[in-house]
């Protein structure tokens, strides 16, 4: 068995944990999904109630952790909670994608602005941070309520791509407080956030992951994705094998086969079709290829300590409170 903590949605994994278990027939992968939120909490409850000692062979604990949220997964690393490994799949990532052997990106995913092309039929869309600001100033009466973004305090992805937007310049602070006076509606789920956007219920999210927009558009959805002219953010999700997994030798064969390029093909042909970290790969949905379709202002979040400031407790209540004025409006 391995145990794997994930917030990436069990059916957009469900590939690529049947393939897993048909290449090694003697591991069952128990896969929980979480929100990133609760895996963070999770696992430090449950590391903390061990009070040292190791878990059982059969104990319900996390083997791999597995999540969006780059900043939580990195303090937990940096916190002495991974394993070093040297996967015999590094050569194929990027070096901004691994950090000291224990903490690994595996997918490339940009995070974007998603509208309903019937409520902007005839509009030209935003392409920019501050040309959404203006559009939301414009329109601020017939879409009030209609906008969408991550709630920050519940979504650990959210809150990642809201401290790298604050870091990049004062622009965000702009456009934070248009959404705010334009009733801006908060969500933890990527999935619902797009789903009620193509449904016609909202006009446009902001911040979104791409991968699930590009999915869906591809189905035959009435919306439509923008990468901001202005830079891009790319998030990637972050694995690593948990200090005290119980099972580390599944643990690193499920990290490896997550990496390799066939666990990343799985993912690209999954239902949210996930970029391919890797470049050494021909596939259709390589960093190249997403280049060429949203531009090239891609700007990827490393994986690294880099990320260890916006865990800092004082600038995070900071931080947060500054988000609660502006979402006031």
């Amino acid at each position: 068995m391995v145990t794997v903590y994930a917030s990436t949605d069990l059916e957009v994994a469900r590939p690529l944990i049947t393939a897993f278990e048909a290449r090694y027939p003697g591991i069952r992968v128990h896969y929980q999904d979480l929100n990133t939120v609760e895996l963070n909490q999770r696992f430090l409850a449950e590391t903390a109630a061990l009070s040292g000692r190791p878990p059982a062979p059969d104990a319900v604990f996390a083997d791999v952790l597995w999540s969006t949220a780059m900043d939580l997964q990195i303090k937990l690393v940096n916190d002495g909670h991974a394993q070093r490994y040297a996967s015999p799949e590094r050569a194929g990532l990027p070096g901004w994608a691994v950090w000291r052997d224990e903490a690994w990106g595996t997918t490339f995913e940009p995070a974007v602005i998603v509208y309903n092309r019937h409520h902007l039929a005839g509009m030209r869309p935003p392409r920019s941070r501050s040309g959404l600001a203006r559009l939301l100033q414009e329109h601020a009466p017939r879409w009030h309520g209609k906008v969408v973004t991550y709630d920050v305090e519940r979504s650990g992805v959210g809150y990642l791509l809201a401290q790298q937007d604050a870091r990049m310049g004062s622009e965000f602070w702009y456009l934070a407080q248009a959404l705010g006076r334009a009733g801006v509606q908060l969500s933890a789920s990527t999935a619902e956030m797009i789903e009620r956007i193509a449904s016609g219920e909202l006009v446009m999210g902001y911040n979104l992951l791409g991968s699930y927009a590009l999915s869906l558009m591809q189905r035959g959805a009435a919306i439509d994705v923008i990468a901001p002219s202005d830079y891009t953010l790319v998030m990637s999700r972050v694995a690593f094998i948990a200090r005290r997994a119980p099972r580390p030798n599944a643990a690193r064969l499920w990290l490896d086969y997550l990496l390799s390029r066939e666990g990343q093909a799985l993912l690209a042909k999954s239902t949210s079709q996930l970029y391919t970290i890797r470049t050494d790969t021909d596939s259709v949905h390589t960093a190249a290829a997403l280049s060429e379709r949203l531009g090239y202002a891609l700007k990827p979040i490393s994986v690294g300590p880099g990320l260890l400031a916006a865990q800092d407790a004082m600038r995070k209540r900071a931080f947060l409170a500054r988000w609660r004025e502006a979402m006031r409006g």
